[in-house]
């Protein structure tokens, strides 16, 4: 039995990388922010979350099977989402020109995150993972 008192702290799921899934991966960020009781938090992790998902489709997703792997972890005081993509490439926050349409995903994390970063692959991983956090306040 599940006891809704206390929610699963911990979602993963890998998700294909296409542009079209996007709506989907926000829509589950959202679901679980509210079940964990953090609707505060749901407009900017939502945003910055389909900020991360966008540029691992965009720049990390070079077949048709790719997937971004996504996970939230909830810890009581601070949430922390990771995007993990196929590529080893490292991102890197750019200053677009005024009139461009693309390439402010990376400042509009930094501007809504605690805390962001990236890090490279690991022992056996074939790709990068980009993770930003979220400090808990004001639950209710």
């Amino acid at each position: 039995m599940i006891s809704l008192s206390r929610p699963p702290r911990l979602f993963q799921v890998a998700v294909a990388a296409q542009p079209s899934c996007a709506a989907g991966v926000r829509r589950m960020v959202a679901a679980h922010l509210r079940l964990w009781r953090l609707p505060h938090l749901v407009d900017d992790t939502v945003l910055a979350t389909g900020e991360l998902f966008a540029n691992a489709v965009r720049h990390a997703s070079t077949d048709p099977s790719d997937t971004v792997g996504v996970t939230l972890e909830y810890s009581g005081d601070r949430l922390r989402v990771t995007l993990a993509d196929s590529s080893s490439v490292q991102p890197r926050p750019r200053t677009p020109d005024a009139g461009a349409e693309t390439g402010r995903g990376l400042s509009i994390v930094e501007a809504l995150a605690d805390d962001w970063g990236t890090d490279p692959p690991g022992p056996g991983d074939i790709g990068k993972t980009v993770w930003f956090s979220m400090d808990v306040r004001g639950t209710t």
